[in-house]
């Protein structure tokens, strides 16, 4: 029991928020079974080019389910939104500020950053492309030094090419898409998954105790 997962997560990908909400809930319980959990900022444009898989917006029937599994995945994870007039928005600044973040801020400050990047994109519409947008969302967390520091960090060529190494690192584990996950067991053995609904599969790897889903009995009257 116990282990690591590595979750590689893109604010432009809607089923990254799902499986940041539902690691964070769960955050505390998998560390009382010995399971780290590590979230890495990558590109999904990268990753989705470098695999050469085709975004669902570009399949007619890709396109026509999502709108059907977006709104069960919202449900399920309790959250509600529209997919933004602008997306699929270029998602490089919000990544490299996330990244920048991460390597020069406490965890909880790049945990609660992170999840900012999608309330704000998804549930208010905020075209975190934009410098200005990203300002007044740093804003709401940081002082106005940190926010220029952020800022100016995301564009650092060091930062730039973190946020490049992490997606090929996805890349190179076998990632078509966000979340990609690479889990690892206490035996040292290591395994990839993908997508928001796969965590019994990965904590039936790391030998976690979980509940299936049962249907109930149904009651007598």
């Amino acid at each position: 029991m116990g282990g690591k997962i590595e979750a590689y997560l893109d604010c432009v990908s809607p089923y990254s928020y799902f499986a940041l909400l539902f690691l964070l809930r769960n955050s505390d319980i998998l560390k009382s079974h010995g399971v780290e959990i590590d979230f890495i900022p990558v590109f999904l444009g990268g990753i989705m080019v470098g695999s050469e898989n085709t975004p669902p917006w570009k399949n007619q029937n890709k396109a026509k389910y999502s709108t059907y599994d977006s709104k069960r995945a919202q449900k399920y994870f309790g959250v509600n939104f529209e997919t933004p007039p602008f997306f699929p928005i270029l998602s490089l600044l919000p990544q490299r500020a996330i990244t920048f973040i991460k390597s020069s801020y406490p965890q909880s400050k790049f945990e609660d950053t992170f999840c900012d990047l999608w309330k704000a994109m998804w549930e208010n519409h905020d075209d975190l492309s934009k410098p200005k947008k990203m300002i007044d969302l740093l804003s709401k967390r940081f002082e106005p030094d940190d926010v220029k520091k952020i800022m100016e960090g995301a564009n650092k060529p060091e930062i730039k090419q973190e946020l490049n190494e992490k997606t090929k690192q996805a890349l190179d584990s076998g990632a078509f898409g966000c979340p990609w996950f690479e889990v690892t067991n206490t035996n040292g053995k290591k395994e990839p998954f993908f997508g928001s609904d796969r965590f019994h599969f990965m904590f039936d790897f790391l030998g976690l105790p979980w509940q299936d889903i049962a249907i109930k009995e149904k009651p007598n009257l």
